[in-house]
């Protein structure tokens, strides 16, 4: 389990409200960000202090912290405020959470292998240029003529 998995599961309550800037730094969003996700309804049950300033505690942090894992499996706003809904219809809707999630690593898993062929290729072009340039190989090119045309 990660660092972040862990922070996410495991919410230890101190009691205490961390500031928009104290948030942002323990769950790497910008303050914008974070702002959007508070305006947005990606954020429920946002308190304020007396200055009017919006404040989180260790349970709002941890789902921050899973807005930005949603983020980062590509969720669109629209589809984190799905996966929200479903989230505050309690156990019910687990079902609808996993197909959500899936569909997600699915896709995940698909741009994750198109990016590994990626690598391969510049690890060929990158060997391939290695031997023409120490004399190992002689340089040829699908974009120019050879000497045989």
């Amino acid at each position: 389990m990660s660092k972040i998995t862990g922070a996410i599961l495991n919410v230890v309550e101190t009691g205490r409200l961390y500031s928009m800037k104290e948030t942002c730094a323990q769950t790497g969003l910008a303050y914008e960000t974070l702002k959007f996700y508070c305006n947005s309804g990606l954020v429920p049950n946002v308190k304020r202090d007396a200055n009017n300033r919006r404040v989180f505690n260790d349970r709002d942090i941890a789902w921050i912290r899973s807005l930005v894992c949603l983020k980062n499996c590509d969720m669109t706003i629209a589809e984190m405020k799905t996966y929200l809904a479903f989230c505050l219809h309690g156990q019910t809707s687990i079902p609808e959470r996993k197909v959500m999630l899936r569909k997600k690593r699915d896709l995940l898993l698909k741009k994750q292998a198109e990016i590994q062929a990626a690598i391969e290729y510049i690890d060929l072009k990158e060997e391939f240029y290695d031997d023409v340039l120490s004399g190992k190989t002689p340089y040829r090119s699908n974009l120019l003529p050879t000497d045989d045309h």
